[in-house]
């Protein structure tokens, strides 16, 4: 085995990155007490002390397209409705599809809180009114 190494015909070991995973921390803030706090959850395989890590985990690969940032804010010039969605926030850092995450999130405006309500149930749901 180590002469094919050597010779390049197999793939170098794994990273200890590599290995990782899809590995998020979720802070949660003004949401309630029921739902306030900071998870941990893994996809690929799913582990954690997420509430929901399988439903979060799905929610995640349902918005992952190929060359678009899952996490992207919403873009500057965008005309949103005026809706108060509550003072919820949250946070997401970490590593997802082999890329970098940290992403805020409220729900200030109607652009805010549909890009909160598609990371449901990564993100708690909140409903119309929170």
């Amino acid at each position: 085995m180590p002469a094919l190494r050597t010779a390049g015909l197999m793939p170098p070991p794994a990273r200890p990155e590599d290995e990782a995973g899809d590995h998020l921390r979720v802070v949660v803030r003004n949401a309630g007490p029921r739902l306030d706090g900071t998870y941990e959850l893994s996809c690929h395989p799913t582990a954690g002390d997420h509430p929901d890590a399988a439903g979060a985990c799905r929610a995640l690969d349902a918005n992952t397209q190929w060359g678009r940032d899952t996490f992207a804010p919403v873009a500057p010039d965008s005309v949103c409705t005026m809706l108060y969605g509550g003072p919820a926030t949250a946070r997401v850092t970490g590593t997802w599809a082999g890329r970098p995450v940290d992403a805020a999130y409220d729900r200030g405006n109607g652009c805010e809180i549909a890009r909160w309500d598609r990371m449901v149930p990564l993100l708690p749901g909140l409903g119309p009114t929170a």
